[in-house]
Parts: C-alpha cells; sequence; structure tokens
C-alpha cells in the first residue's frame, strides 16, 4: 500500500490502470478533454502489480482499475468520476489541476 500511496501522491492527478482495459482509456480521455493530463501508472507492467491491485481494493476502491486519485485521495474507479461529473462535481475538483 506504501507503493500506491507514494505514488498516487506524486502529481495532482493519478490514475492506476491496466495497458487493456477500456475504461481506463475512457476515464483518461474525459480528464484529457477536460484540459487534466494525468500521470498514468500501469500496474500490469509493473513488478509489484499484483500487489498495487489488492493496494488499491484494500482502500475501498470498488474497481481495481481505474482508480482515480486527485489531491492525493481516492476518488474511485469509472463508476465514481463518471457519477461526479455527470452531477457537475468534476471539473470543480480538478480545476485546480488543469493546464
Amino acid at each position: 500500500m506504501e507503493k500506491v500511496m507514494r505514488l498516487a501522491t506524486e502529481k495532482g492527478v493519478v490514475i492506476f490502470t491496466k495497458s487493456s482495459c477500456c475504461l481506463c482509456y475512457a476515464v483518461n480521455f474525459l480528464f484529457q478533454e477536460i484540459g487534466v493530463y494525468p500521470v498514468i501508472h500501469e500496474i500490469d507492467k509493473d513488478p509489484e502489480g499484483k500487489e498495487m491491485e489488492n493496494a488499491i481494493k484494500r482502500l475501498g476502491c470498488n474497481a481495481p482499475v481505474p482508480a482515480v486519485f486527485i489531491g492525493g485521495k481516492l476518488v474511485g474507479s469509472t463508476n465514481e468520476v463518471m457519477s461526479l461529473h455527470l452531477r457537475g462535481s468534476l471539473v470543480p475538483l480538478l480545476r485546480p489541476h488543469r493546464v
């Protein structure tokens, strides 16, 4: 869990993904459309990926990827991000991190 938390706080917006995950791509694309370019960590390409996936689940993410962190805090996965966006709450949350 230590590695996940360290990586999650290295930039304002961090997404843990898997290279073959279409929902991960969609969330990343959404953020880019908003003007935010998150740091992406593909856990399937990390030697500690399985441990990272388990740590993300222990943090309370209902799906291990995409796991979105904003300002070092776990926002959640696709459902949580899209719900925030549809309610109009995602853009204000991301505003400090826009390019």
